[in-house]
Order: C-alpha cells, then structure tokens, then sequence
C-alpha cells in the first residue's frame, strides 16, 4: 500500500519539500523599527523543528509605510536585513527546514494598531502612524484615514520597493518569495474593483486591475535567483457583490502562472469590511479547487484545515498540491508529528527530541 499523499515530496521549481505541509505566514506585531528580534527567534524556531515542508516568515513590509502595524516586520534598509539575518543563522543552525518570505505592502490597511491593543488605523498626526497609500482615495472602512492615490512615480516607487526587498532576500539566501496579493492588502487593492476606481492603465477591466500585481511579480521575478522559487498569495473572493470574483481569480491565476509564478495559495477576503464569509472547516478548498482545475503549478489550501484526515482528503483527492497550517501551527507546534503519526507515515525530528518518540510509534520520526 503506498503511504499517505500529505506526506510525499513535492517540487517548487528548484526546491524540493519533503512534505506537502507548509506554515503559513503569521503577524507577531512584535518588531522594534521594523527589525525582528528576539521574540522572532523564538518563535520560528518553534515552528523550524515543526517538521514541516516549509516554513515561511510573516508578512515583511517592502518600505515602512507598506507596515500593518508599527510593529510589524520589514526588510527594506541594512538594519532590517541584519536583524533578519540573525534570526535565520540562529534557525539554519539547528535547522534545515526551507524557508520562504512573504513580502507585502500594506496600502489602505496600514498604519493601524497592534490588533490585541485596539481595533483600527492610527491616523497620520499621532504617534505610530503615517499617511497611507493606495490605487485609489477610498479608506477601508469608518473611521479610516483616507488613503493617498498612487500616481506613476509612487507606482515605480513600491516597484523598486520590491526589487530591493527581493535582492535582500536573495543575499539572507531565502528559498522562497511568497508576494502577498491578498487579505485586503495593496496588490489585492489593485485587484478589487471595490478599491481601484482608478481611469488610467491600473483601472477598470481586470486586465488593467491585475497589471500593477503582474509588474510586481515581474520585477522581482527578474531580481530573484533563477533557480528559486516565487510564489503569489491571492484572495480567490472578496466575499462581496461587485468585488473580486473566483472567475477573476482563476483568470488571474492563470496569468500568474503564464508569468513563471511557481505557486499559487488560494485564501479569500480581507478586502471590504462588509465581507459575508460562511466559515467552516475547509471552506476556502472550493477556490482552490478552482484555480488547481486551470494550473498545472502547485496550488496551496489553507483555512481551518485543522484535521489530518481532512488534510489528507484534500491532497488525495486532488483539490490541491499543499495544505498550509497557521494558527493551528500556533496551537500545536508538532501538528506534522501528529499528522504523520494519525496517517502512518514519518517526519523529521531533531536529534535532541528523538526520544519523545512514543513507544506504540516506533517508526514515526526519520532517521
């Protein structure tokens, strides 16, 4: 009998994964002028000994007004690189589990507060809080400051934005760039009608929505070692009428892929506070499904995907190429060991933790 499909490898272009099992970028709200610390180490090197195919670090802003928060991670100038750059010899120390990043600009949705301290934006006069941008001058929700609408110069600006956080991350030696297109953020403002009113080439038909994200990917695409991997995050629906639309998605995602994107992950909303979103185990596997039906690159699941038979399911039946774990991971920290010992299969432990091996799962860690 051949063992479960979760636990196969997988190839990103060039990177190999052990297993289809991927932890999801996460926000700590914890850095200090947009530099990890402390707190990062520990927290990804939790997640490092995981057994996981991949770990990727949380949303790091290209410039600082691209932040969700002040506390939010960066990697835009040397101090920023550095810090990452700590963090990750710490983790490759003890670690060889891949690593990706996921790099962002926050647009209309930045300069908020810490979500645990106060819900909403900090407006640009008060202390931890700037000015915002975006395709157009419509905040995100009341109470929000009106955002700044990008003219051509501010568009080659977050251009380049990219490309120097893309040769950063090329110099830490990442082996994967997520770009994050999604949850309401600046390429998926671009992407939503309900956001980009613009009249000019970013505008209007979704061939001119999905040209900003597409000059992104473009660009770091072409900074980017050739024999590593880029990935897109995408929200398959806003989840409101006249919003992005999975018909979109699937077209945009087609586009992706004709661009030498080399993964997909499939999430939804965050764009429009008036989002209806029918939550339940699962529930955004349908948008994957869509967008694997018209991809031959490998299509990422994610969203309450907290069983390991569930996640199995999805692998196996062909709804998608990758399960990815985020606050699950949080929760349990172990969930592949789990996974692994629920199907019958192995993964990867470190040596200092061999002996955790229960009794009854003689055969669950590697060797």
């Amino acid at each position: 009998m051949s063992g479960p499909k979760l636990f196969t490898p997988l190839s990103i272009r060039n990177l190999e994964i052990e297993n289809r099992i991927v932890i999801a970028p996460m926000c700590q709200y914890s850095a200090e002028e947009g530099c990890m610390n402390d707190w990062h180490t520990l927290h990804l090197g939790q997640l490092a000994q995981s057994g996981a195919g991949l770990l990727t670090i949380e949303a790091t802003a290209v410039s600082p007004e691209g932040r969700i928060t002040f506390a939010d991670v960066g990697l835009y100038d040397d101090k920023t690189e550095e810090a990452m750059g700590l963090v990750l010899d710490t983790l490759r120390k003890w670690s060889d589990i891949p690593i990706g990043i996921q790099l962002a600009h926050a647009g209309r949705k930045a300069s908020t507060y810490k979500p645990w301290d106060k819900h909403g934006q900090i407006p640009p006069d008060q202390q931890g809080g700037w000015q915002t941008l975006a395709p157009s001058a419509i905040p995100y929700d009341k109470g929000y400051t009106t955002p700044t609408a990008l003219d051509s110069n501010g568009l080659a600006e977050i251009r380049n934005q990219f490309v120097q956080a893309a040769k950063r991350a090329a110099r830490l030696n990442i082996d994967l760039i997520q770009i994050h297109a999604a949850h309401g953020y600046l390429l998926h403002q671009f992407l939503s009608p309900l956001s980009n009113q613009r009249t000019d080439n970013y505008g209007g038909s979704l061939e001119n929505r999905t040209r900003f994200p597409l000059e992104i990917v473009d660009a770091v695409r072409e900074v980017f070692p050739v024999d590593k991997a880029i990935s897109v995050r995408i929200s398959a629906t806003d989840w409101v009428d006249g919003g992005f639309s999975l018909e979109e998605a699937v077209e945009f995602s087609k586009m992706l892929e004709a661009r030498g994107v080399d993964a997909i992950h499939v999430s939804s909303g965050g764009l429009h506070p008036d989002q209806l979103i029918d939550v339940y185990p699962g529930y955004q596997v349908p948008l994957a499904r869509a967008v694997k039906a018209v991809v031959k690159i490998p299509v990422v699941a994610v969203g309450l995907i907290t069983e390991p038979e569930h996640a199995e399911s999805i692998i196996a039946s062909g709804d998608a190429d990758i399960i990815a774990i985020a606050r699950g991971s949080l929760y349990n920290p172990r969930w592949p060991w789990h996974a692994a010992a629920a199907l019958g299969a192995q993964v990867r432990a470190p040596e200092q933790y061999q002996r955790s091996q229960p009794r009854t799962l003689k055969h669950l860690f590697k060797s």
